[in-house]
């Protein structure tokens, strides 16, 4: 799957890294390609760490208060779906990565519009994951299943996608 990726966001939970954090850095490394995450402790500072030269977006940039991180979090969705654009039919594009803490707020769904995303839900993880998705970036989300309506696949082991034709999957790590 990352072989036809040409930009990588992650966004996760501020507290828990999972154990699969380093595989998965180790396979975007190999693409050589933009990375883009935030400012935040846990998951965002792992892959800050793992990608020294990433794009960190943060959310002093944007304002103050808790707008501020939504703020920050559309821009870093937005930015990955900018610098992942390739040439039609070459499945090059962008990919966002979620590693949310727990299991997504009742009422968030996809959608392409920013404050419907980052509604409030309490969870600006799952609200990336829902802005990705609504504004048609593939999203890989470990850890805890979208709800059903998400148009997610499992691939086992925690993972679960939305985006490209399942054919085209192989996570390789």
């Amino acid at each position: 799957m990352f072989a036809r990726v040409g930009a990588v966001g992650f966004s996760g939970s501020r507290s828990a890294v999972p154990a699969v954090v380093p595989a998965v850095a180790a396979a975007v490394r190999a693409l050589r390609c933009p990375v883009f995450v935030g400012c935040a402790r846990g998951v965002d500072a792992a892959f800050r760490a793992a990608f020294p030269g990433a794009s960190v977006l943060a959310a002093s940039s944007f304002g103050s208060g808790r707008g501020s991180f939504a703020a920050r979090s559309a821009a870093c969705v937005r930015a990955v779906a900018g610098a992942g654009s390739g040439p039609a039919g070459s499945f090059l594009g962008g990919l966002w990565v979620s590693f949310p803490s727990g299991p997504c707020p009742a009422g968030l769904a996809p959608s392409a519009s920013s404050s419907r995303a980052f509604c409030g839900s309490g969870s600006g993880t799952w609200a990336s994951a829902a802005f990705a998705a609504g504004s048609g970036l593939p999203v890989l989300v470990f850890g805890f299943a979208p709800p059903a309506g998400w148009g997610f696949v499992s691939l086992g082991g925690g993972w679960w996608f939305s985006g490209w034709p399942a054919s085209q999957l192989s996570l390789g790590f």
